[in-house]
């Protein structure tokens, strides 16, 4: 599970998150957001801010 955490996080680093803590809340609370990350949807707000 640590892996696919550290994994997650690393690809919103890369996407340039600023704020890692409020990025996973926001993906929490709407988690369609997630999709975005790989670029499975056309969703621009990737950062969940």
């Amino acid at each position: 599970m640590a892996s696919f955490r550290n994994l997650a996080i690393g690809a919103l680093k890369l996407l340039g998150t600023d704020n890692i803590a409020k990025t996973t809340r926001a993906i929490h609370h709407e988690p369609e957001r997630a999709l975005a990350i790989p670029g499975i949807t056309n969703n621009p707000d990737t950062c969940g801010t």
